[in-house]
């Protein structure tokens, strides 16, 4: 049992003081004086255990029965009606004539407090069942580093420096990960165009036939070195189909996208590297560690080395049957 914060006996006291009214005989006075509470108190707990036996001595709830300027059924409807209009709570709580404080705690009590996605499209999630039916492709653009920044150094560049100084260019990071199994393979080149994308497909391609992986399609943003003639001819002879998004719909490749995420927070930004060079080198070993040994929430905390050598010994079993 819980005891609410204030409470001044215990369940053995409430049992102890009822007992001595209501079966010993004592005086309500003496049982007060004896457990150091008032008698109206003690009136309280002999009068409840008379009534309910052991449960008359548990707390209570403190709320009222019925409160009678709470908001009616009809009204949380029209509320969350509107909520599922994409209104904010001052929206509605203009249209409804209401409190901004009360209709934000209704949306907070039944759920709805927060927007997300409540009101549109359900999102389509889909992952393919074979490795090498589908491979994401995307590139991200980093900054090369110039010099630890002030936040490592402690030091703040004087007057003289100017922060043109530092500007070394970027970095564009090719990314090609498999939809069945996560199985991803990354490298650090100048830069994005035709040429360079197509000669790290090539080496993506080669990454996964060494896992015994072949590929079927490729999907990728509408980047220029994805729309280039180059690129599909690639493809074409190689025998893959090319997919890509539609415009403004990056979440069509959101596996590449989650997949840059996890690579920014766990490589990228992960560690303090003094230089470009430094970043560079300290992939191949985060991209083994991705690949053999982080577990993968969508893949059942599988690493996604774990999810291919099963899905193949899947297809070796159901080819034997």
């Amino acid at each position: 049992m819980e005891l609410h914060g204030s409470a001044e006996l215990s369940l053995n006291g409430r049992r102890r003081l009822a007992s001595r009214v209501v079966e010993e005989g004592w005086t309500l006075t003496q049982a007060a004086e004896a457990a150091e509470v008032s008698v109206r108190t003690a009136g309280k707990w002999a009068r409840r255990y008379r009534a309910e036996g052991e449960a008359g001595l548990l707390d209570r709830s403190s709320a009222p029965v019925r409160v009678w300027n709470r908001t009616s059924e009809e009204r949380i409807e029209a509320i969350a009606a509107l909520r599922r209009l994409r209104m904010t709570a001052a929206q509605i709580a203009a249209v409804l004539g209401m409190a901004d404080q009360t209709v934000s705690g209704i949306l907070t009590r039944i759920g709805m407090g927060r927007l997300g996605r409540l009101g549109q499209d359900p999102p389509q999630r889909y992952e393919r069942s074979r490795p090498g039916e589908l491979v994401h492709v995307d590139v991200k653009k980093l900054g090369r580093i110039a010099r630890p920044g002030h936040r490592v150094t402690g030091r703040v560049s004087g007057r003289g420096h100017h922060r043109r100084s530092y500007e070394q260019g970027w970095e564009f990071v090719h990314i090609a990960i498999d939809d069945a199994t996560r199985l991803a393979y990354v490298e650090v080149l100048a830069d994005e165009k035709a040429a360079t994308a197509v000669g790290f497909f090539k080496r993506a391609l080669a990454f996964f036939a060494r896992y015994g992986i072949q590929v079927e399609r490729v999907m990728s943003d509408n980047g220029a070195c994805y729309r280039s003639k180059l690129h599909a001819l690639c493809c074409r002879l190689l025998g893959i189909r090319h997919l890509r998004t539609r415009p403004y719909r990056p979440q069509t490749n959101g596996k590449a996208e989650r997949f840059i995420r996890t690579m920014l927070g766990g490589w990228a930004y992960g560690a303090i590297y003094r230089n470009s060079s430094d970043r560079t080198a300290a992939l191949d070993g985060w991209l083994w560690q991705y690949n053999h040994q982080r577990p993968h929430r969508s893949l059942g905390r599988q690493a996604p080395a774990t999810r291919l050598t099963e899905l193949q010994r899947n297809d070796l079993l159901r080819s034997y049957s």
